[in-house]
Protein backbone atom coordinates (compact mmCIF):
# COMPACT_ATOMS: atom_id res chain seq x y z
CA UNK A 1 0.00 0.00 0.00
CA UNK A 2 1.33 3.58 -1.46
CA UNK A 3 0.24 6.44 0.81
CA UNK A 4 0.31 9.64 -0.61
CA UNK A 5 -0.52 13.35 0.93
CA UNK A 6 -0.50 16.24 -1.39
CA UNK A 7 -0.16 20.00 -0.54
CA UNK A 8 0.06 23.44 -1.81
CA UNK A 9 -3.06 23.85 -3.70
CA UNK A 10 -4.57 27.48 -2.95
CA UNK A 11 -5.70 30.66 -4.82
CA UNK A 12 -3.81 32.21 -7.38
CA UNK A 13 -4.14 34.88 -10.36
CA UNK A 14 -3.84 34.19 -13.86
CA UNK A 15 -0.26 33.68 -15.03
CA UNK A 16 0.97 33.04 -11.36
CA UNK A 17 2.77 29.76 -10.75
CA UNK A 18 2.29 27.41 -8.21
CA UNK A 19 4.55 24.28 -6.57
CA UNK A 20 2.45 21.52 -5.74
CA UNK A 21 3.92 18.47 -3.60
CA UNK A 22 3.35 14.91 -2.48
CA UNK A 23 5.13 13.15 -0.04
CA UNK A 24 5.29 9.64 -0.64
CA UNK A 25 5.52 6.17 1.46
CA UNK A 26 5.66 2.49 0.67
CA UNK A 27 6.66 2.73 -2.82
CA UNK A 28 8.82 0.64 -4.37
CA UNK A 29 11.31 1.29 -7.41
CA UNK A 30 8.81 -0.17 -9.96
CA UNK A 31 5.77 1.89 -8.77
CA UNK A 32 4.65 4.93 -11.50
CA UNK A 33 3.99 8.23 -9.95
CA UNK A 34 1.42 10.29 -11.26
CA UNK A 35 -0.42 13.61 -11.25
CA UNK A 36 -4.45 14.19 -11.88
CA UNK A 37 -6.77 17.19 -11.43
CA UNK A 38 -10.55 17.09 -11.28
CA UNK A 39 -12.58 20.21 -12.23
CA UNK A 40 -16.17 20.39 -10.95
CA UNK A 41 -18.53 17.91 -12.68
CA UNK A 42 -16.09 17.17 -15.15
CA UNK A 43 -13.86 13.20 -14.92
CA UNK A 44 -10.55 13.06 -13.35
CA UNK A 45 -7.90 14.18 -16.20
CA UNK A 46 -4.44 12.66 -16.33
CA UNK A 47 -1.51 15.55 -16.31
CA UNK A 48 1.86 13.90 -15.53
CA UNK A 49 3.43 10.57 -15.19
CA UNK A 50 7.04 9.07 -13.91
CA UNK A 51 6.68 5.84 -16.01
CA UNK A 52 8.26 3.32 -12.86
CA UNK A 53 9.83 5.86 -11.47
CA UNK A 54 12.51 5.76 -14.40
CA UNK A 55 12.64 9.65 -14.72
CA UNK A 56 11.06 9.58 -18.06
CA UNK A 57 7.87 11.59 -17.40
CA UNK A 58 5.05 11.68 -19.95
CA UNK A 59 2.79 14.79 -20.17
CA UNK A 60 -0.49 15.84 -21.22
CA UNK A 61 -0.73 18.11 -24.53
CA UNK A 62 -3.01 20.00 -22.77
CA UNK A 63 -0.38 21.18 -20.07
CA UNK A 64 3.07 20.38 -21.96
CA UNK A 65 4.86 23.18 -22.01
CA UNK A 66 3.76 24.73 -18.70
CA UNK A 67 3.96 22.09 -16.29
CA UNK A 68 6.79 19.96 -14.80
CA UNK A 69 6.78 16.77 -12.98
CA UNK A 70 9.44 16.52 -10.59
CA UNK A 71 11.26 14.09 -7.51
CA UNK A 72 13.57 14.32 -4.73
CA UNK A 73 13.82 10.92 -3.79
CA UNK A 74 15.76 12.14 -0.87
CA UNK A 75 12.43 13.23 0.56
CA UNK A 76 10.27 10.70 -0.76
CA UNK A 77 8.59 13.04 -2.65
CA UNK A 78 7.16 14.30 -6.01
CA UNK A 79 6.25 17.37 -7.11
CA UNK A 80 4.25 19.40 -10.38
CA UNK A 81 5.62 22.94 -10.94
CA UNK A 82 2.55 24.45 -12.48
CA UNK A 83 3.26 28.17 -14.61
CA UNK A 84 1.30 30.34 -16.23
CA UNK A 85 -2.09 29.49 -14.45
CA UNK A 86 -5.34 29.39 -16.07
CA UNK A 87 -8.43 29.97 -14.99
CA UNK A 88 -9.25 26.70 -16.58
CA UNK A 89 -6.81 24.96 -14.62
CA UNK A 90 -8.94 25.13 -11.31
CA UNK A 91 -9.39 21.98 -10.03
CA UNK A 92 -8.67 18.98 -7.32
CA UNK A 93 -5.12 18.07 -7.72
CA UNK A 94 -4.32 15.05 -7.03
CA UNK A 95 -1.17 12.43 -6.42
CA UNK A 96 -1.23 8.70 -7.54
CA UNK A 97 0.57 5.51 -7.28
CA UNK A 98 0.24 2.88 -9.84
CA UNK A 99 2.29 -0.51 -8.85
CA UNK A 100 0.96 -2.61 -11.06
CA UNK A 101 2.37 -2.76 -14.45
CA UNK A 102 0.71 -0.22 -16.72
CA UNK A 103 2.61 1.84 -20.20
CA UNK A 104 4.23 4.45 -20.17
CA UNK A 105 1.90 6.35 -21.83
CA UNK A 106 -1.36 5.31 -20.11
CA UNK A 107 -3.37 8.14 -19.05
CA UNK A 108 -6.56 6.23 -17.17
CA UNK A 109 -7.19 7.00 -13.92
CA UNK A 110 -8.36 3.22 -12.96
CA UNK A 111 -4.81 2.41 -13.67
CA UNK A 112 -3.95 4.14 -10.59
CA UNK A 113 -4.22 2.12 -7.52
CA UNK A 114 -3.26 4.25 -5.06
CA UNK A 115 -4.83 7.98 -4.32
CA UNK A 116 -4.12 11.23 -2.11
CA UNK A 117 -7.16 13.37 -0.94
CA UNK A 118 -6.26 16.02 -3.18
CA UNK A 119 -5.46 19.63 -3.26
CA UNK A 120 -7.57 22.24 -4.38
CA UNK A 121 -6.27 24.89 -6.58
CA UNK A 122 -8.45 27.73 -7.27
CA UNK A 123 -6.75 30.27 -10.13
CA UNK A 124 -8.94 33.78 -10.33
CA UNK A 125 -8.15 37.47 -10.31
Amino acid sequence: QVQLVESGGRLVQPGDSLKLSCLVSGRTSSTTMGWFRQAPGKEREFLASDFRSYGRVYYADSVKGRFTFSKDNTKSAVYLQMNSLKPEDTAVYYCAAATRAISSTQTRADAYDNWGQGTQVTVSS
